[in-house]
């Protein structure tokens, strides 16, 4: 098995490629000069292309991936209608989905039979400060958290990957919390979205095998209690087995983790990890066992090991990276 590791530098316009061993240690093997500022990064599901957002000029840079080595090349670039700030795609690779946070609009375009992210085939207005557009474990529905409306927008996937309003079309969260990114437990029943503005997680159901009406059934505060002066949360993870969720807040630069109890209804608090200067993005392998975190203000990225047992992160290496890095990105090959 090969474990690549990917973490855009936007303030220097890189992309740096890092090799995985088995003990979790980083080897650069690639720096990727970028054609712009490069923020948000998504994988095709078959592992065979990296999407890479840019701006000023806003477009998506199609780059393939060496089946090998995890090298990117870039093969095409496409124009956007707005600001990228958050890309994902469908399960099987049909579609890429763009959120822009600075145009409150979400595009949807088609992933040709090369991979290669083409023709747009919708933008939807109005949604208000979108933070990213999050696919379910049925390949069904999209959920956009709009963090400035404290709403998360339902879309129902159609026919060419197109969206249509789900009913209902939003779930509302608490006035002033800005939902912001989100991930699904495994079992499809539960998603968790991170609020920006205060610091908290939602729990949310989901209509999976049940077809009840989505809704928020928990919030809980991530925040220790001597650190919840300012808050600006950022970024959610899982682990593959849906036992741990970590989360980043960037105004104490810290990882926080719970334990998902209750087969996924329930949150508990375990603790947290002090780590690099403003973690604006991290991402989890996909073996659970390691976690690693961006400093978007120490220009630093940190490998940690993930305790199975009580979720506990032990800091293994700290690497040095380009300027401003956001997005980290996990691939086996």
């Amino acid at each position: 098995m090969n474990t690549i590791v990917y973490v855009s530098s936007p303030e220097s316009q890189q992309v740096h490629v890092l090799q995985m061993n088995q003990a979790g240690l980083l080897t650069l093997i690639q720096v990727v000069n970028t054609p712009g500022i490069g923020q948000p990064m998504a994988i095709h599901p078959a592992k065979t292309h990296l999407y890479l957002g840019i701006r000023p000029i806003c477009s998506i840079v199609s780059y393939s991936i060496d089946i090998n080595s995890g090298l990117l090349y870039e093969v095409d670039q496409t124009s956007l209608p707005n600001t990228p700030t958050h890309l994902s795609t469908d399960l099987f690779g049909k579609n890429l989905y763009c959120a822009s946070y600075n145009g409150s609009c979400l595009s949807v375009h088609k992933i040709n039979e090369q991979g290669i992210v083409g023709t747009l085939l919708q933008i939807i207005d109005g949604l208000t400060n979108c933070h990213s557009s999050n696919v379910d474990t049925n390949n069904l529905l999209v959920w956009v958290p709009c963090l400035k409306e404290d709403r998360i927008s339902i879309f129902r996937r159609a026919e060419l990957g197109t969206l249509i309003p789900y009913k209902p079309n939003a779930i509302h969260s608490i006035t002033g919390a800005g939902p912001r990114h989100m991930v699904f437990h495994k079992s499809g029943r539960y998603a968790y979205v991170i609020n920006e503005l205060n610091s908290t997680i939602s729990i949310c159901t989901t209509n999976h095998m049940t077809g009840d009406v989505p809704n928020i059934v928990q919030n809980i505060d991530i925040m220790p209690s001597h650190l919840a002066n300012a808050r600006w949360a950022a970024d959610i993870h899982i682990t593959p087995n849906s036992q741990w969720l970590y989360c980043s807040e960037r105004s104490a630069s810290i990882i926080a983790y719970f334990r998902i109890l209750e087969h996924g209804s329930l949150l508990q608090f375990m603790g947290y990890q002090e780590t690099e200067i403003q973690p604006r993005g991290f991402n989890i392998d996909a073996t659970g066992r390691y976690l690693i975190v961006s400093g978007q203000k120490s220009n630093y990225i940190t490998v940690y090991n993930i305790n199975q047992k009580n979720g506990m992160l032990k800091p293994l290496a700290r690497y040095e990276v380009g300027h401003g890095p956001m997005y980290v990105a996990i691939i086996d090959l």
